[in-house]
């Protein structure tokens, strides 16, 4: 009984701060005073998005060359015959176990799995991965992915000319055998893949992230080997563990 009430002691001390608890006509006055904020940034971002339908586009070399599940194939071919195409470039550790590879990119593949919204806009998805297509295929099926995988390895030169940079996303538009760039975006851009980091800024605790700008003694102590790392907990991409916990090898170098 003293250890579970000295638990209980030590959980009180320990536990965050909490918002001010008012009567529920103030709440809902402040509520709706944020909600005006609210809207404004979503018209702003309508207007972005406007404005990205706006942008020029340059012309990229359709043949530049992939590596796929049969082998080579061309960027033109990932489009899968529609109009329109997303790629994610993943970033790769070559000959790197699981736990070593990138947990941003992780995180993001995470977020992919019903491409059937996209589809019926025309639009494919596909990993563009940095690495070697064997070895970096065997993360997908480690992490049971379906999503179209390929190796651009040999052609980021190409393909990014000069942009490359993490977790990295471009869009591409067809026009019969022709291929355009029309928009990329990197870093905090990507998070438009994400649902969690979205869902967790309406929660009073936000992203939980240090030097997230919230009131003293809220948590924020998201983080393991640096600042930055904020997808992994003892030592790999937290999402791996389930994959762990379920038998699967993370040794990418050899098949299953």
């Amino acid at each position: 009984m003293n250890d579970n009430l000295n638990e209980a002691t030590a959980l009180a001390r320990n536990a965050p701060s909490m918002p001010e608890a008012v009567d529920r006509a103030t709440f809902h006055a402040q509520v709706d005073e944020l909600r005006a904020r609210e809207k404004a940034h979503t018209r702003e971002g309508d207007a972005i998005a406007a404005a990205r339908r706006r942008l020029p586009m340059v012309e990229v070399d359709p043949t530049t060359e992939l590596i796929g599940p049969d082998g080579p194939v061309s960027l033109l071919e990932t489009f899968e015959g529609r109009r329109q195409l997303l790629a994610y470039y993943f970033m790769w550790r070559d000959g790197r176990p699981a736990a070593e590879q990138c947990e941003g990119c992780t995180w993001c593949g995470g977020q992919i799995s019903e491409l059937s919204y996209l589809h019926s806009r025309d639009i494919t998805y596909a990993v563009f991965c940095q690495g070697p297509y064997q070895e970096s295929r065997r993360y997908r099926d480690f992490m049971g992915w379906d999503m179209p995988w390929y190796s651009a390895k040999a052609s980021l030169g190409t393909l990014l000319a000069g942009q490359e940079g993490s977790m990295q996303l471009v869009s591409y538009l067809r026009d019969g055998e022709r291929v355009f760039e029309t928009y990329w975006t990197t870093g905090r851009g990507v998070e438009a893949m994400d649902y969690s980091l979205a869902l967790m800024d309406l929660t009073v605790y936000g992203r939980q992230h240090p030097g997230e700008d919230s009131p003293p003694g809220w948590p924020q102590a998201w983080r393991e080997e640096s600042p930055t790392e904020y997808w992994r907990i003892d030592g790999r991409p937290l999402s791996q563990w389930s994959r762990i916990e379920a038998g699967r090898s993370d040794d990418l170098t050899t098949a299953p």
